[in-house]
């Protein structure tokens, strides 16, 4: 239901605004219809467990779980109408505010998807596809830390956060020397990049990577093989395989559940097909395969897959594809982005899992007739009402953890 305060009800003198709705937020359940021990309690919309503004009616028989109801919105991001609204080129920075955490996965696959309408995708310099992976990689590194930090912090531990916290700076030092911003760069634009590599960066970069690997192990040792987070998440919040591929479940929460489904091998995009990684897969090595403890250990493991890949690109660029003179990030760069009529969809292999997005082009202009965002997050939050129920609520914060969703993409 919408409320009108009066001077919205004349259009004449009244411009509209969707912050100045009030949406009321109803409840599937009434507290004074519940069966006789039961309690409503309300986790979030504010809460530092929810990782954004979201709303859990979640329904309790003392500190047993019954049920969980998901309620979403409370972000307003309209970024389909944004897009919907402004050229191809013009909405990346609205694409990187979808998933703030990993923008540049995101800006990618949006490029990928004008460039597959335009038909220009074998026309990219291999200098450019290298350097795109190179920075999404990185971002993918710095991602997982985010998840794995936060997470250990919602048990219990801070001292994996700050760890984590210390090496994604260097991570986010990296890619604001690349692009001049910190989170939400820009860089990867329809037919190119903002700019090449900054002089020196491939060593820097080289360097970083090597003072990463002995982190990792040391991350392995202090949150995945301590025995208070090993007892916290094994064996809880088991999601099935057959009910994730169900849900359409992707990224690490589907691989976590057994099934070696990655984007960056399924559909081969970019220069991926021409660089070694493996996909790990849950197995439940401390509980169950699909457990919270699945999920953490998956992303610890990409961690060093994307390391891997990062230093493959780096090997070509500082050899075969060193820069030069006439290289120009930009050569491939349309003036005018109008695509051919028609249908398209474009997907790809973000830190949360598979991003796609739907463009309706109608042949004349340069804005997408309609848009439309496959949110990784949305989708992947929605299995949480399934495998919330039964367990007690401090384990109910461990399962929301293990989803890894930003609010940013869900409330797109």
């Amino acid at each position: 239901m919408l409320y009108l305060s009066p001077a919205m009800a004349n259009p004449v003198q009244y411009q509209y605004h969707p912050s100045h709705f009030q949406q009321s937020e109803p409840t599937k359940y009434k507290a004074a219809e519940l069966p006789p021990g039961h309690m409503l309690i309300n986790l979030g919309p504010q809460h530092p467990s929810t990782h954004g503004v979201l709303r859990l009616e979640v329904i309790t028989d003392g500190e047993l779980v019954v049920d969980v109801v998901p309620h979403l919105g409370y972000l307003h991001r309209c970024f389909e109408k944004h897009a919907e609204n402004l050229t191809y080129q013009q909405s990346i920075p609205f694409v990187d505010r979808l998933d703030y955490v990993a923008a540049m996965n995101s800006e990618h696959v949006w490029c990928m998807g004008v460039e597959k309408m335009l038909g220009i995708t074998n026309t990219l310099h291999p200098r450019v596809e290298y350097i795109r992976v190179l920075v999404a990689e990185l971002n993918r590194i710095a991602s997982h830390f985010v998840a794995v930090g936060t997470y250990a912090m919602d048990i219990g531990a801070v001292t994996p956060f700050l760890w984590l916290m210390r090496d994604r700076e260097h991570i986010l030092r990296l890619l604001e020397w690349v692009c001049g911003a910190r989170m939400l760069y820009n860089y990867i634009w329809i037919g190119g990049l903002y700019y090449d590599l900054p002089v020196g960066f491939e060593e820097r970069c080289a360097e970083f990577l090597a003072y990463l690997k002995p982190k990792l192990r040391e991350l392995e040792e202090l949150v995945m093989g301590n025995s208070i987070f090993v007892e916290r998440t094994a064996g809880v919040g088991v999601l099935p395989l057959d009910l994730a591929i169900n849900r359409g479940v992707t990224g690490p929460m589907l691989r976590a559940s057994g099934l070696a489904y990655d984007l960056r091998r399924i559909d081969g995009y970019s220069v991926y097909p021409q660089l070694e990684f493996d996909v790990p897969i849950g197995r439940g090595l401390m509980g169950q395969t699909g457990d919270c403890w699945d999920r953490s250990w998956v992303r610890v493991q990409e961690c060093y897959q994307s390391l891997h890949i990062a230093e493959q690109c780096l090997q070509r660029l500082t050899t075969d594809l060193k820069r030069t003179r006439d290289f120009d990030p930009r050569a491939a760069v349309p003036k005018k982005v109008r695509p051919p009529k028609g249908d398209y969809y474009i997907r790809g292999e973000t830190p949360r899992g598979e991003l796609g997005f739907f463009f309706r082009a109608d042949g004349r202009s340069d804005i997408p007739y309609r848009c439309k965002a496959r949110s990784t997050c949305f989708v992947n939050l929605s299995v949480l009402p399934e495998i919330s129920k039964g367990v007690l609520i401090a384990d109910l914060i461990a399962i929301i953890g293990s989803i890894d969703f930003i609010l940013g993409e869900v409330d797109r």
